[in-house]
């Protein structure tokens, strides 16, 4: 834990895989734009980057808590929340962030290795989509969400194409995007905001877990061509979006889809039919 010059007055930001990747550019940006402090949860893969986060809230003048945990159940959420009541009190999350990913890739008819079974599918949901509800459900059933909270699932175009092995993926974020929508009906009364924001491939530490250098390489030179700036879009981007999200400006979305993908899938017939 640490602190910061006039922290204690902050509301709280809520973010679910907050150590490395999205979820640490959101955490870094909301800190100083709308002033948050940061309950982050996180598995523990990246426990330098844990270290380093908590040493920039901290010269950012806000408070951090990293509390460690598989995110995915609903005891984690409930018990995640009720840690996050003892440091923050009641009434105190202004945003809630769910970055979290854990997803099986493979094929639903595979006779290999890649064969998504029952467990894959069940793991898969429980992190990319359901583990939003948990958390949700333990956030007002604590009394945890301040005035006017703002509640943010994250999405890739992957609902708008087909790429190979990624088909369970797809179908646990159009989960999520199913209970964005009805959270948002449900919250919409009580003065609460749920939304969804959309982009595309970003450089993370998971990603370059994944890939090769090489592979890398090509997969941005790809993105150059597809994005009209002419380069992959970045996690500083998607973390400066969120603070606007976060601030009044952006009190009229309600159970949006938010399209940041920069236009990533203009090109796509162009760049198949003219190569």
């Amino acid at each position: 834990m640490s602190e910061g010059e006039g922290s204690e007055a902050r509301e709280w930001a809520l973010i679910l895989g907050a150590s490395s990747g999205t979820g640490a550019a959101i955490a870094e940006a909301v800190t100083r734009k709308p002033g948050l402090n940061v309950f982050g949860v996180h598995r523990g893969r990246y426990a330098d980057g844990a270290t380093q986060l908590e040493q920039r809230i901290r010269d950012a003048g806000g408070r951090s808590v990293l509390w460690q945990a598989d995110a995915s159940s609903p005891e984690a959420a409930e018990a995640g929340v009720a840690a996050l009541r003892e440091v923050a009190g009641p009434r105190s999350v202004k945003l809630f962030v769910h970055s979290i990913a854990g997803a099986s890739v493979g094929r639903f008819l595979s006779e290999g290795e890649d064969r998504l079974h029952a467990r894959r599918i069940r793991r898969t949901f429980d992190t990319m989509a359901h583990s939003f509800v948990f958390w949700v459900q333990a956030l007002v059933n604590e009394d945890m969400l301040a005035p006017e909270a703002r509640l943010l699932g994250l999405q890739n175009p992957l609902d708008e194409t087909h790429l190979g092995n990624t088909g369970l993926i797809s179908a646990s974020k159009a989960a999520l995007e199913m209970y964005v929508r009805y959270l948002a009906m449900e919250l919409g009364p009580r003065g609460h905001r749920v939304n969804l924001l959309k982009f595309g491939t970003v450089m993370t530490p998971a990603l370059k877990h994944v890939y090769s250098p090489e592979a890398l390489a090509r997969l941005e030179a790809a993105h150059a061509k597809m994005n009209p700036a002419g380069r992959m879009g970045t996690v500083e981007d998607v973390a400066r979006f969120v603070t606007v999200l976060a601030g009044e400006e952006a009190g009229w979305f309600n159970g949006a889809t938010i399209d940041f993908t920069g236009g990533m899938t203009l090109r796509l017939l162009d760049l198949v039919l003219n190569p």
